[in-house]
């Protein structure tokens, strides 16, 4: 079955994600900010909701999360958990009501985290972050029923095969929940298919194919090769469908 899928936003139905900054967090007393925290993260849960009865009106199969979708929660000093907001139960409650009607409508959830998360970066406070990035994300996906985190290599740093090497590296260092639901995805810029098959294949983890991105940055597959190697990833890796993913 080929899914088409919505990303994060709506243009013409009222529905809203809402987000605020670390520095108006900052501005607040800590029962401040965590009262305004909860309003936001309560308003997300049941926007998603809202978001998913939109979905599954429209006839699509899939939705990606925003991953700011609890706003500022791995920060270092504004962060928090989920049990420290006021609204907790009735965030839990309008969660637990989305994976119902994912599970109910066969509607296929997914995260695409922010470019700074960088499991290939030389630095180890970029690692730990993105590290806890990617936890804080698995810990959301496992309330709501999502099933893929999916991210990009990161940068070259001058040499790709070593950068490749610590991705690798730093995959072994994942929660099992973060590790049982990453992917792949091939970019525009720095590394191919063919860069990410070996990975992929070594490490179980699916490969997420944008054919936008490898127009731009080809490698030596058609469009039909990367395709199937894709594919073949997911079968490998036993997560179902491979994602259709016509573009960023």
């Amino acid at each position: 079955m080929l899914r088409f899928g919505l990303c994060c936003i709506f243009r013409e139905e009222p529905i809203h994600f809402r987000q605020t900054t670390a520095k108006a967090l900052l501005n607040l007393s800590q029962q401040e900010r965590l009262q305004k925290l909860s309003t936001i993260c309560l308003e997300n849960a049941n926007s998603l909701v809202t978001a998913l009865e939109a979905v599954q009106r429209f006839g699509f199969g899939a939705f990606r999360v925003s991953s700011q979708f609890l706003p500022r929660y791995t920060h270092p000093v504004v962060g928090y958990t989920l049990d420290a907001l006021p609204d907790f139960a009735s965030i839990v409650a309008s969660l637990e009501k989305v994976k119902q009607l994912r599970e109910q409508w066969d509607i296929r959830l997914s995260f695409h985290p922010d470019q700074f998360v960088l499991l290939s970066s030389p630095s180890a406070e970029v690692t730990r972050k993105s590290i806890a990035e990617l936890d804080y994300q698995a810990m959301l996906a496992e309330m709501i029923g999502a099933d893929v985190l999916n991210i990009h290599a990161g940068g070259v740093y001058g040499d790709k095969q070593a950068a490749l090497k610590r991705l690798r590296e730093n995959f072994q260092s994942l929660p099992e929940r973060v590790q049982s639901r990453l992917t792949l995805e091939n970019d525009d810029v720095s590394y191919t298919v063919n860069d990410l098959l070996p990975v992929c294949q070594d490490l179980a983890v699916p490969l997420v194919y944008d054919v936008h991105h490898h127009r731009c940055n080809k490698g030596r597959l058609t469009v039909q090769e990367a395709t199937n190697a894709s594919i073949q990833t997911w079968e490998a890796a036993g997560r179902g469908e491979a994602p259709a993913r016509p573009g960023s």
